[in-house]
């Protein structure tokens, strides 16, 4: 790959980028870009003004806008980077790119798990890919699965490292932690509540169609990633490979996946695994020590720009959804607004089958203010006929993606 872009880099025929979203994530890929060979961030845009020319400093000076559709129509490029914390307009943002012939990569999990039904399908209407980060867990983990199938194993488990948890982090509670990351407060309060771990591995189960365990991810305590082997039943998985996490283990910021061989591997490669200090099996622990963000996403870039390809999409349709607990006991009337990382709720993952069976909503669709229409006690789950939901362009969106299905 790295030669690849070294030689269109050579000819002057880079990979032209366009950039929606000017934050803490958006601000890397515009710094990383400047440095891949064979990439051009050609503009970046954010409806803060001076935060889109603070990263267009960073990628050594590029036009801004407010509105990545104006820049799409007058500046085309070959891949649309979309790094909002948004819904329903990171939504908007992708399908406009997509109608100018733009692959497009989603550093924001929170649209990819939303609309990546409905982005993969209309991405494949017009031979274009939507795709998953490479460098966020999900991305990395998708990464493993496919490399431990080419091996010749089959998945059992897929997780996630998890540091520290606080369902009832509030965006207030938070905020010198969020001041120290140089996030904001929301943003690190989805970090510190769960919801955008959950929302990272129920992406991941729609693309390879898993599910948590029975009752939800577990998430036990460890202090190394090894005793993944032994701090889950496998056994109760009956067969069907599962998502969940650890919580505290070492080494942090990494990822796992636990797989076993497939039925007629040989004798002889159990005895080279063992040699290799992966052990005796049943089960073997592959794990990744770091995922990097924005430092990956030029691969991302470079597999759909170079190779048609994506990291991960949403190949198995909506398997799992997330949906909104209650942080505190919520009263009627009370409104809530951009609940991802809001002072209200915080997101847990769950077949999406059997939550919307159960009347339970996502918490994806409650980006707009909604009025509770009776109380919730703290940690259940919102219902639909406790909220009344205003009609939104994401909404109509949900609507077009639940009739591909």
């Amino acid at each position: 790959m790295i030669r690849r872009l070294q030689e269109l880099a050579s000819q002057g025929q880079p990979v032209r980028v366009g950039l929606v979203g000017a934050g803490s994530m958006g601000r890397g890929v515009a710094l990383q870009l400047r440095h891949t060979p064979g990439m051009h961030l050609a503009w970046i845009a954010d409806h803060d003004a001076r935060a889109a020319a603070s990263a267009a400093r960073l990628a050594g000076e590029c036009p801004t806008a407010s509105d990545p559709r104006e820049l799409l129509e007058s500046a085309p490029v070959d891949v649309f980077v979309e790094a909002t914390n948004s819904i329903g307009p990171a939504a908007e943002y992708g399908l406009a790119a997509l109608d100018h012939g733009a692959h497009v990569v989603l550093m924001n999990a929170e649209v990819d798990l939303a609309l990546g039904p409905l982005l993969k399908a209309e991405g494949d209407r017009r031979n274009l890919i939507v795709t998953s980060d490479a460098g966020d867990q999900h991305g990395v983990l998708a990464t493993m699965i496919d490399e431990i199938l080419l091996w010749g194993f089959d998945l059992v488990q897929a997780g996630n490292i998890k540091g520290f948890l606080d369902p009832a982090a509030t965006p207030a509670s938070i905020a010198g932690e969020a001041a120290k990351r140089r996030l904001s407060a929301t943003q690190c309060c989805a970090y510190t509540d769960g919801t955008k771990l959950h929302i990272e591995m129920a992406v991941l189960a729609n693309g390879f169609g898993l599910l948590p365990p029975a009752g939800g991810m577990t998430g036990p305590r460890a202090a190394r990633v090894e005793e993944a082997l032994t701090l889950f039943d496998f056994d109760s998985y009956g067969g069907a490979p599962r998502i969940d996490y650890l919580l505290g283990a070492e080494p942090g910021g990494g990822v796992y996946v636990v797989a076993t061989p497939r039925a007629g591997f040989p004798d002889e490669q159990r005895f080279l695994l063992n040699y290799y200090k992966l052990g005796g099996g049943p089960h073997y622990l592959f794990y990744r020590p770091y995922h990097l963000c924005h430092l990956e996403t030029p691969r991302a870039i470079a597999a759909a720009a170079l190779d048609g390809r994506a990291v991960l999409q949403a190949g198995a349709g909506r398997v799992c959804d997330v949906y909104a607990h209650a942080k505190r006991d919520l009263k009627a009337g009370e409104s809530i607004t951009h609940a991802i990382g809001s002072a209200e709720c915080y997101g847990r993952v769950h077949p999406a089958a059997d939550a919307d069976g159960q009347g339970l909503v996502p918490i994806v669709v409650l980006e707009e203010p909604a009025r509770l229409a009776r109380d919730v006690p703290r940690d259940a789950p919102l219902r639909h006929d406790a909220l009344a939901l205003p009609e939104s362009s994401l909404l109509a969106l949900r609507r077009k993606q639940d009739a591909l299905s």
